[in-house]
């Protein structure tokens, strides 16, 4: 099962540096190249094992976990727990009395599970790659859209980042995006829809935890999966 969803949610650390403004608006060759680019880190990052933290606004956190053989992902945030596994969707929220942790089908084999979390993760301010890498594909065909780039350090990481202006028929009209050397999404702000999503990476490592796909003790289970 393919997790490409885990790496857009990688987000950048609180104090970028060693930042490079380029500074020049992209051309036609210029943002396809861009775009083949940063969409082969993050297809990349679909087969990397590793938890790695954010921080939101406000001072909220979330742990985005991903796993190989098979594939698995938990994205835990303030409130909640979404964990993506062959068996199932489960959507987990803590609420007054306890939490309760909905069972959903997984994706179908061979689909992309990043289209099936898009509006679950948009909900709790957080982006998918399919996402991003639409609005990527939008900027480099729209000949009005104004792009550029710089390199930056993010949680220790080199990436590279695009800042798009003023491009039409897409989900966001301005946005930046920053992607590490590895495929995680470093960073992602903008208008998206009607979320506004501000999210940057923490830290992370290459591992994960043992109970990082467990469904959260003492939840009650609403299993909807077909019998």
């Amino acid at each position: 099962m393919r997790l490409a969803a885990i790496a857009v949610l990688t987000l950048t650390a609180v104090g970028l540096s060693g930042c490079v403004a380029v500074n020049t608006t992209q051309g036609g060759g210029g943002r396809a190249q861009l775009v083949s680019d940063l969409a082969s880190r993050l297809i990349r990052a679909d087969e990397l094992t590793y938890t790695a933290v954010y921080r939101l606004p406000q001072g909220v956190t979330a742990t985005v976990s991903q796993a190989q053989d098979p594939g698995r992902a938990a994205y835990r945030y303030d409130g909640g727990k979404l964990t993506l596994t062959p068996q199932y969707l489960a959507d987990c929220r803590t609420e007054v009395g306890g939490t309760t942790c909905t069972l959903t089908p997984p994706p179908s084999p061979g689909s992309d599970p990043a289209t099936a979390l898009i509006a679950e993760v948009a909900d709790r301010g957080l982006v998918v790659s399919t996402t991003v890498i639409a609005l990527l594909t939008a900027a480099a065909v729209d000949p009005e859209a104004v792009v550029t780039t710089r390199d930056t350090t993010i949680a220790g990481e080199n990436a590279t980042c695009v800042q798009v202006r003023g491009v039409q028929h897409a989900a966001a009209s301005d946005f930046e995006v920053c992607v590490t050397t590895e495929g995680l999404l470093g960073s992602f702000t903008g208008l998206v829809a009607t979320a506004n999503i501000d999210i940057r990476l923490d830290r992370f490592e290459q591992t994960v935890a043992p109970d990082a796909f467990d469904l959260p003790a003492g939840a009650r289970i609403v299993d909807q999966r077909p019998k």
